[in-house]
């Protein structure tokens, strides 16, 4: 009987694969065969190091034993009872963990599972390779913050941290017409990677003052809007003190323990509004106010993508065989600030 690898956390810093048996779909559900997934340097590598603190809600869904996993596209192989049989064959992008077969269920975005409403998953169009959509949650995620950042024609925009969703912050801030974006990191090759474009100024904060070069790109000013992806707490007085009155500061982190955080000094004086912003916040169902559901921001990003606006093959640093998992994460351990999307290969499973 065919195995099924999957990719675990049994403790803290370790990684292994396992095997179970292949689910059997039920009713409604679809049997997915994974042909890559990508992992995330950050939400995974928080639960592999457990870093985070005790009684927190990073505790209670990320404690291992973990089975760790951002965005696998798969194809259809079979379905269960009043599933569409007609999909059989066609690729998705979902969030199953790092598997070789995993179930998913319908479209009903109302099914009262895990992900508070979100749909299960995407069919990925015709002409729109796996190695471009696998990047889709990462981009869903950041499109849903970069809205309620509220970014308007012209604005200046600061990104702190440029890790897989920083990168896309700034891509998608030029998008939607930010001028200039000033990208922060402590990494060089973290900075080298994002697009040839003289309106994103890279700024390395172990080396430069990022309030002096924000001022010197910016006619003096200070920004309109930053976005927070680093999710170190101590940086936030520092990021307020970087915009302008009743500038907006966007959480799109999670910083993994409490923030201590001088609102009299960095938020009321300024008059700085504060938003928090979480994958979870998209609609369930378009609205007229908001039409932009995970669904609806899947569709612009592989528009994108079909179009030619957004090139992600840079952000792809490896793709290595799911057999080689442990020692990825290991890699990421003690380097972090050199790698960027890690793909593991699930096609070669029979």
């Amino acid at each position: 009987m065919k195995k099924n690898p999957v990719v675990r956390f049994p403790e803290v810093r370790k990684a292994e694969i396992v095997e179970e048996e292949i689910p059997v779909p039920g009713p409604g559900q679809y049997l997915l065969k994974s042909r890559i997934t990508l992992i995330s340097t950050g939400t995974e590598m928080t639960a592999y190091c457990g870093e985070f603190e005790p009684g927190t809600s990073w505790e209670e869904n990320f404690s291992c034993p973990y089975y760790p996993g951002y965005t696998c596209i798969g194809e259809i192989v079979d379905a269960g009872e009043g599933a569409d049989r007609s999909l059989i064959g066609r690729r998705l992008a979902t969030d199953q963990p790092h598997r070789a077969y995993g179930l998913c269920s319908g479209a009903d975005p109302l099914a009262g599972d895990q992900f508070h409403g979100r749909t299960r998953f995407q069919l990925v169009p015709d002409g729109i390779a796996d190695e471009d959509a696998v990047f889709s949650n990462i981009a869903v995620i950041v499109m849903n913050g970069i809205r309620a950042s509220g970014i308007r024609w012209g604005e200046s925009a600061v990104v702190f941290g440029q890790g897989l969703l920083g990168q896309f912050a700034a891509r998608f801030l030029r998008l939607a017409g930010a001028f200039p974006v000033f990208a922060c990191d402590v990494s060089d090759y973290r900075l080298s990677l994002l697009p040839d474009d003289p309106a994103i100024v890279r700024v390395n904060t172990r080396r430069e003052d990022v309030e002096q070069v924000i001022a010197e790109h910016n006619k003096g000013r200070k920004a309109d809007c930053l976005i927070e992806l680093t999710a170190n707490a101590d940086l936030l007085p520092l990021e307020s003190s970087l915009l302008r009155e009743k500038g907006r500061l966007v959480i799109l982190s999670s910083p993994k323990k409490p923030v201590v955080f001088d609102f009299e000094d960095f938020c009321a004086v300024s008059s700085i509004s504060i938003i928090g912003c979480h994958n979870f916040s998209h609609p369930v169902y378009p609205q007229a106010d908001n039409p932009w559901t995970n669904d609806r921001h899947f569709e612009q990003y592989t528009d994108l993508i079909r179009y030619g606006m957004l090139d992600v093959r840079p952000l792809v640093s490896r793709v290595i065989p799911y057999t080689a998992a442990p020692e990825a994460y290991r890699a990421l351990d003690a380097d972090r600030g050199r790698e960027m999307g890690i793909i593991l290969d699930w096609r070669e499973q029979k």
